[in-house]
C-alpha cells in the first residue's frame, strides 16, 4: 500500500513540509456557464465594432480622396486653362469616334488658341516698361490731384497747413491698412491653407472623386446617371466577356473607337457599338440585365437590337423612370375630324421608344396580338378597329369570347357581334369564321378586276375557340389544330387566300402555347404583336424566331407595369433599318372614349343592323327578315339588303339574287324602286306591307 497522501483542500494556516513521498494536486473549480444574453451581447458588440471600424475606414478614405481628387481636378483645370491640352483631348476623342468634321473644328480652335497665346507672350516683353510708366504717371497724377485739393482747402480755410492735409490722410489710410495686415497676418497664414484645403475637398466631393466602395450608400445606389462614352465602355468592359474586356484594355483609345455617336432618341439615347473581333452580338444580348445594371438602369430601360452593320449592337438606353410615364391620349380621342383610309392610311397606334408616332397599316394584313392576361390586349386590338371604323367602306364581323362588354360600342357598327365565353358562343364564332370563308370563296370566283370592300373578322380571346372540346353532329371538333378542326381550318383558309379579296382575320389571344395558338395559325399573321410574356419560348411563338433572334424580347416586359407596351413584327409599321421588330407604347382608349369614337363612325354610315345570334336551320319569313336587316335606315341599296340577308342566314339567303328579292316583295307594295338612279328598298314600305299582311292573316283566321 502506498504512503502517498493526496490533499484535496489546502489549509491556509499550515505549510506542509517538503517531502519526497507526498504529492499535492490543485483542483480548479469548473467555471460557471455564461448566460445566453451575455454571449449575444458580446457578439453584437463585436459585430458593431467591426461595422464601426469598416464605416470609419470608408469615411477616412472617402474624405482623403475627396481632397486628392479635388487637387487633381483643380490642377487639370488650371493646366487646361494655360495650355492647349483641352483642344488636343477633344481632337483625339473626335478622331476615335470617326467624326472627322468635329476633329477639324477642334484642330482649328486649338490653332487659334496658340496664336492668341503667342501674342500674349510677346506682349509680356514690353509690358514691364509700360507698367512702370503707367504706375509713375498714376502716382504723379494722384499726388498732384491731392495737392490741388489741399490748395483749394487752404484758400478756403486761410490755413497754409491744409495744403498737405489730403495727402497726409491718404498716407494715414495706407499706414492703417499695413497695421491691419500685420495684425491679421498670422491668422491668414493659419486659416488660408485650411480654406484652400476645404475648397479642394468641396471640389472632390461634388465630383465624387473617391473609390466606388468608399462612397456613401445613397450615392452608390443612385440611378439615372447621364450616359457618356466612358460609362458605356466601362459597362461593356464589366459584362464578364473575357475577349471583350481584353480588347478594350489593348485599345489605345480605351475603347472609344467601339462607339458611334451617342444620339438623343426620344426619352433616352441611342448608340451603336462595334464589337471587337472574337466577340459575338449574342454574348452581349444574353447579358442585358447586367449591362443595364452597369449603366445604372433597370433591365426594362435598356434595349439591345442588331442593326445591319456586321458585329454591331445598337443600345437604346432610356432616361431613368421615363418609361413609367404615360404617353398621352390617342389622336382618335383628341381629333374629332380624323378619318381612316383602309388602303392608304395608317392607324395612330402609339409611340415608339424614341417618342416618335408609331402608325400601323392594316391594308391586306392578317393580325395577331397576344400576351399575358390583363396587359391591354383587348384595348390595343380595339384601338385599331376603332380607327378603321372611321372608314365607312369597312365591314366588321366580331366575336368576343370573353363577353364582358369590351366590344359593346360596336353594336350598330358591326354586322355581326357575338359576345360570350360559353361553348355555344364558340360554335357561333366558328360558324361566323366559316361564313367568312364562304364570302372569300364567292369573291375569289368573281370576274377578274372586281374590287371588294374590306371585311374584317375579329376574334378576341381566340384561345377559347382553339381549346373548345365540343364536336358537331359529324364528330368534327370545333377546337384543336387537326385538319378536321372547324375553327382552325376556317382560320387557315382565310390566312391562305383572304387578303387577296380583302377578307382579313384579326385575332387576340393570351398566354400562347402550341395548344391554344397552333403554329400554322400564328405564322399566318402578317402583323404579329406581343405584350408582356412569361418565357422566351412564348416570345418565339408570338413573334417568330427571326424577331426574337434580332432582339425582340416581350418576355422581358414587366407584367402589370408595362401595360399596353407591345413588341411588333410587321412590314406595316416603320421599323428602324436593320431591325426585325419595334417596341410600341400604345395609346389607351377608355371604354367611354371608345363609345364616343364609335358614335362618330356610326354617323358616317347609313345604319348597320347588328346580328347577335346566327340562326340556322329554321323556317324563315323572308319579308320579316328583310325588315330586320333594314334596321332603322329609311332606304337601303338592294345589294346591301342581299348581303345582310346572307349574313342573317347563309343557308336560307346565301344564294339569293336580285330576282329572289324582287319575287318576295312583288305585290306587297314594298317593291324595290329607284332613288338617285340606284335600286333601293324602303323600310316604311316593307313595314306597312308586313303590317297589312299580318292584319289580313288575322282577319282570315277570325272569319
Amino acid at each position: 500500500m502506498s504512503d502517498n497522501v493526496v490533499h484535496l483542500h489546502k489549509n491556509p494556516d499550515t505549510t506542509p513540509e517538503p517531502t519526497s513521498n507526498v504529492t499535492t494536486l490543485k483542483v480548479v473549480p469548473e467555471p460557471r456557464p455564461v448566460p445566453l444574453w451575455v454571449r449575444s451581447g458580446r457578439a453584437v458588440r463585436k459585430v458593431a465594432n467591426a461595422d464601426n471600424a469598416r464605416t470609419a475606414g470608408r469615411l477616412g478614405v472617402r474624405h482623403t480622396t475627396y481632397v486628392l481628387g479635388g487637387t487633381r481636378i483643380v490642377a487639370r483645370r488650371a493646366w487646361d486653362g494655360r495650355t492647349a491640352a483641352r483642344y488636343e483631348r477633344m481632337l483625339r476623342a473626335a478622331e476615335a469616334a470617326g467624326n472627322y468634321e468635329v476633329a477639324a473644328e477642334w484642330e482649328e480652335r486649338g490653332q487659334k488658341y496658340r496664336e492668341a497665346r503667342h501674342r500674349r507672350r510677346m506682349d509680356l516683353l514690353t509690358s514691364p516698361v509700360d507698367a512702370a510708366k503707367g504706375a509713375a504717371a498714376g502716382v504723379g497724377l494722384g499726388i498732384g490731384g491731392l495737392l490741388l485739393l489741399g490748395i483749394a482747402m487752404a484758400v478756403a480755410t486761410k490755413e497754409v497747413g491744409d495744403v498737405i492735409t489730403p495727402l497726409m490722410a491718404v498716407i494715414d489710410f495706407i499706414r492703417l491698412m499695413i497695421w491691419i495686415v500685420q495684425v491679421t497676418w498670422g491668422t491668414l497664414i493659419t486659416v488660408g491653407p485650411l480654406l484652400a484645403l476645404l475648397g479642394l475637398w468641396e471640389v472632390g466631393r461634388r465630383a465624387q472623386a473617391a473609390p466606388y466602395w468608399a462612397l456613401p450608400d445613397n450615392v452608390r445606389s443612385s440611378e439615372g446617371d447621364p450616359i457618356t462614352p466612358s460609362i458605356v465602355v466601362k459597362a461593356l468592359r464589366d459584362l464578364g466577356v473575357a475577349p471583350l474586356k481584353s480588347a478594350i484594355k489593348d485599345m489605345g483609345d480605351a475603347g472609344a473607337s467601339m462607339l458611334g455617336p451617342i444620339r438623343i432618341a426620344g426619352c433616352g439615347v441611342e448608340v451603336d457599338v462595334t464589337l471587337p473581333s472574337g466577340v459575338s452580338t449574342i454574348e452581349v444580348q444574353k447579358r442585358r440585365r447586367k449591362l443595364a445594371e452597369n449603366l445604372t438602369r433597370h433591365e426594362h430601360e435598356v434595349f439591345i437590337t442588331i442593326p445591319e452593320a456586321a458585329r454591331t449592337v445598337r443600345l437604346w438606353i432610356a432616361d431613368s423612370g421615363a418609361l413609367d410615364e404615360p404617353i398621352g391620349p390617342s389622336p382618335l380621342v383628341t381629333d374629332d375630324s380624323l378619318k381612316a383610309d383602309y388602303s392608304k392610311g395608317k392607324a395612330p397606334w402609339g409611340q415608339d421608344l424614341r417618342g416618335d408616332a408609331a402608325a400601323l397599316s392594316v391594308y391586306q394584313r392578317h393580325l395577331l396580338i397576344t400576351g399575358l392576361s390583363n396587359q391591354g390586349k383587348t384595348a390595343a386590338l380595339r384601338a385599331l378597329a376603332l380607327w378603321l371604323a372611321l372608314d365607312r367602306s369597312v365591314e366588321f364581323w366580331m366575336g368576343d369570347l370573353k363577353g364582358v362588354g369590351d366590344w359593346d360600342m360596336f353594336d350598330g357598327l358591326a354586322t355581326r357581334l357575338i359576345q360570350g365565353p360559353t361553348d355555344e358562343h364558340v360554335i357561333q364564332v366558328t360558324e361566323m369564321a366559316e361564313d367568312a370563308v364562304s364570302e372569300m370563296n364567292r369573291r375569289l370566283q368573281a370576274p377578274p378586276g372586281t374590287v371588294f370592300p374590306p371585311l374584317i373578322v375579329i376574334v378576341d380571346e381566340a384561345q377559347v375557340a382553339f381549346m373548345c372540346p365540343l364536336k358537331d353532329d359529324d364528330k368534327r371538333p370545333y377546337g384543336g389544330s387537326s385538319s378536321t378542326s372547324r375553327y382552325f381550318m376556317a382560320a387557315r383558309k382565310i390566312h391562305n387566300q383572304g387578303r387577296a379579296v380583302n377578307v382579313l382575320l384579326w385575332q387576340g389571344t393570351q398566354d400562347p402555347t402550341d395548344q391554344n395558338l397552333p403554329k400554322l395559325v400564328r405564322e399566318g399573321a402578317h402583323t404579329r404583336a406581343s405584350l408582356a410574356l412569361g418565357t422566351e419560348s412564348q416570345a418565339r411563338m408570338a413573334l417568330g424566331d427571326k424577331a426574337v433572334d434580332g432582339g425582340a424580347a416581350p418576355n422581358l416586359l414587366r407584367p402589370g407595369l408595362d401595360k399596353g407596351t407591345l413588341v411588333v413584327a410587321s412590314d406595316g409599321i416603320e421599323i428602324p433599318k436593320g431591325q426585325s421588330s419595334i417596341t410600341v407604347r400604345t395609346h389607351y382608349i377608355s371604354t367611354d372614349d371608345a363609345k364616343v369614337i364609335a358614335d362618330r363612325a356610326k354617323a358616317l354610315r347609313d345604319g348597320v343592323t347588328t346580328l347577335h345570334v346566327i340562326e340556322r336551320g329554321e323556317e324563315r319569313d323572308p319579308l320579316a327578315d328583310v325588315l330586320t336587316v333594314l334596321g332603322d335606315t329609311a332606304r337601303v341599296l338592294t345589294q346591301d339588303v342581299l348581303k345582310r340577308l346572307a349574313a342573317l342566314n347563309e343557308d336560307a339567303y346565301g344564294t339569293w339574287s336580285f330576282i329572289d328579292l324582287k319575287r318576295v316583295l312583288d305585290g306587297t307594295g314594298a317593291e324595290p324602286y329607284k332613288s338617285d338612279g340606284r335600286m333601293v328598298v324602303g323600310r316604311e314600305r316593307v313595314a306597312r306591307a308586313l303590317a297589312n299582311r299580318d292584319a289580313d292573316g288575322s282577319a282570315s283566321a277570325d272569319g
